[in-house]
């Protein structure tokens, strides 16, 4: 994606299939973007490395509330959410992905809150 695309939200939810996404959800830390990134494209079935960028958001944001709220009180993972657009600025090429265990163990934990019915997005 180039510099000066702008993403905006309304597309498919990356973790909860035939659902579209009233928000747009952002990190200012590296290593939550690629937990993000990771993640995405595993549950997306893709064998493809996902994407890191470094925005710029375009009108106000807020604390992702599925995250700070439920498993990171004050927000240590700096995770936001907005529903304006989010422009590129550059990518981030360089990252290192989690170890396949550590990302399995990850994707173990979002599929039991998902049979507990636990996997619920405020959205």
């Amino acid at each position: 994606m180039e510099a000066g695309t702008e993403l905006v939200p309304g597309y498919g939810s990356n973790f909860h299939a035939g659902r579209a996404s009233n928000n747009i959800y952002f990190s200012a830390l590296v290593e939550t973007a690629v937990w993000g990134a990771e993640l995405a494209t595993a549950l997306a079935g893709s064998a493809e490395r996902g994407h890191v960028y470094v925005v710029e958001p375009t009108g106000p944001f807020e604390d992702d509330p599925n995250v700070t709220n439920k498993r990171f009180p004050g927000n240590p993972t700096q995770s936001y959410r907005t529903r304006h657009p989010l422009r590129v600025v550059a990518e981030v090429k360089e990252w290192e992905g989690h170890e396949p265990a550590v990302l399995n163990g990850m994707l173990d934990h979002l599929a039991q809150l998902r049979e507990q019915g636990l996997d619920v997005i405020e959205d």
